[in-house]
């Protein structure tokens, strides 16, 4: 488990309880125990815990009771609860009422953590702040100081407590989570759940039935009813990550949960009203989607009501000073250097990057930089040390396609890079571009059309890379 968490465990079953907070602590987990539903209910109201995990058969207080009463004094609290297979029924009931999630006896051990886990992540989520222009206390900020974040603020200020649905656009690593949050935290949803779900994390096939819920027998191992993160959310907010990668079948059902503000579960014949704001987001180019059939574009207009885009890192080196002086307060101590600083010429070094992964790529430099310093300023040669990792992602095209990627391939193996194939197509898609409007001598509407897509896109996309050719006068044929 990466995160600590503070746990109450209430089951009137001493070995359980015994058990569990054994492998909790190993876990590095905070522990609290209670045998009562009442004495439960009473202690997570008055104390600060991250996880409730709950039996349903308890004295004092059920634990059906125990949630409906809690989820309404602390919403964002996530309650998991045990139940036996005989009480899976009633264990649904209680995830209507804004249990979390649930697990039937006998489960693994390893089943749990995994979803104590998920819990945690979605407490954090809600809980923590996200802070907004300048490095400060919190734990998670957007930071930048210049124009092009101003007005980022601004867009956030004036969508947060509308009832719109936001679409968060911008390449990798440009923070699209972060701005999801900060407009859920500055809403008037802010005390209702908040639930973040990676479309392209989960596979196909089980996507559906995560969104949506699913009745006992919808499908082979489907052996009791499951409630979708939609009603989970309900009144609340739900962020949609990487919605370009949803399937033409989930795409339809999520469009119809939009319209009509309803669902049905899978294999279920029942209307289930729904009241969820949809923040989602996508580095992909989703108008080209549309024209390849791969994207419904009324769906895109639902989603799209607002559009907020995050500017790449390199369109706002200005930024990039503020941005290490953060990671230098969230990194430093923990790396064993409380006050780290850097020399200027190692500063010019990262203001003159292109950073293809952008600020995400830039919190992974300055981790490796301060490593290499070992308490020390970080100079210049560090710099020029870690940033030569990152080389090749951005001259992909520029030597034999199977070095880069058996190079990249290597790295993401040892744990020093993420997302390979976004960065592979952001590198390729980034010298074809570069490629087509040098060869048109700046025309974009020339290379739009050997490229074969819009002239929109094109320019997006010179703009995305900080290219800045000059005309884009000539028609498209």
């Amino acid at each position: 488990m990466k995160t600590p968490a503070r746990i109450l465990l209430v089951d009137d079953d001493a070995g359980i309880t015994e058990t569990l907070q054994r492998v909790l602590v190993e876990e590095g987990h905070v522990v609290a125990v209670e045998h009562r539903g009442d004495q439960g209910l009473a202690r997570a109201i008055e104390e600060p815990f991250n996880v409730i995990v709950t039996d349903l058969r308890l004295p004092g207080l059920t634990g059906l009771e125990l949630v409906r009463q809690l989820h309404t004094a602390r919403p964002r609290l996530p309650i998991i609860l045990i139940t036996a297979f005989g009480t899976a029924e009633t264990a649904i009931e209680a995830t209507k009422f804004g249990a979390y999630d649930y697990l039937l006896k006998p489960f693994d051990i390893g089943q749990l953590l995994e979803l104590i886990g998920r819990a945690v992540d979605s407490n954090r989520l809600m809980s923590e702040p996200v802070t907004l222009g300048e490095p400060g206390p919190a734990r998670d900020a957007i930071i930048g100081r210049g124009a092009a974040m101003q007005e980022i603020y601004k867009e956030i200020g004036r969508v947060a407590a509308k009832p719109v649905n936001v679409l968060i656009r911008g390449e990798t690593g440009t923070g699209k989570e972060l701005i999801a949050r900060a407009i859920y935290q500055h809403g008037d949803r802010a005390e209702k759940p908040f639930i973040a779900i990676n479309c392209a994390a989960i596979p196909e096939n089980l996507l559906e039935s995560e969104l949506f819920g699913h009745e006992r027998g919808a499908f082979t191992g489907a052996t009791t009813q499951r409630i979708g993160r939609f009603e989970q959310a309900h009144q609340g907010t739900i962020f949609l990550d990487e919605i370009g990668d949803l399937s033409p079948g989930t795409q339809v059902k999520l469009l119809r949960v939009l319209q009509e503000k309803c669902l049905q579960r899978l294999g279920g014949r029942n209307t289930i009203p729904v009241d969820v704001r949809v923040l989602a987001a996508t580095h992909r180019d989703l108008e080209a989607a549309i024209q390849q059939k791969q994207f419904r574009e009324d769906l895109f207009y639902r989603l799209s009501v607002v559009v907020i885009q995050l500017p790449a890192l390199r369109q706002r080196p200005e930024d990039i000073a503020d941005l290490v002086r953060y990671f230098f307060q969230k990194y430093g101590p923990e790396l064993g250097n409380p006050q780290p600083a850097i020399h200027p010429e190692g500063l010019e070094l990262l203001e003159a990057h292109t950073w293809p992964g952008n600020v995400r790529e830039l919190e992974n430099a300055v981790r490796k930089a301060l490593l290499l310093a070992q308490g020390y300023t970080i100079n210049a040669e560090h710099i020029r040390t870690v940033l030569g990792e990152f080389q090749p992602a951005e001259n992909a095209a520029a030597g034999p396609l199977g070095d880069y990627l058996n190079h990249l391939l290597a790295a993401a193996q040892r744990g020093e890079v993420s997302e390979v194939h976004a960065r592979v197509i952001e590198s390729v898609e980034r010298e074809l571009f570069r490629r087509a409007i040098d060869l048109a001598q700046g025309n974009q509407a020339k290379a739009a059309r050997w490229l074969g897509v819009s002239r929109i896109t094109m320019k997006a996309k010179l703009v995305g890379f900080g290219f800045h050719p000059g005309s884009d006068s000539e028609p498209l044929a």
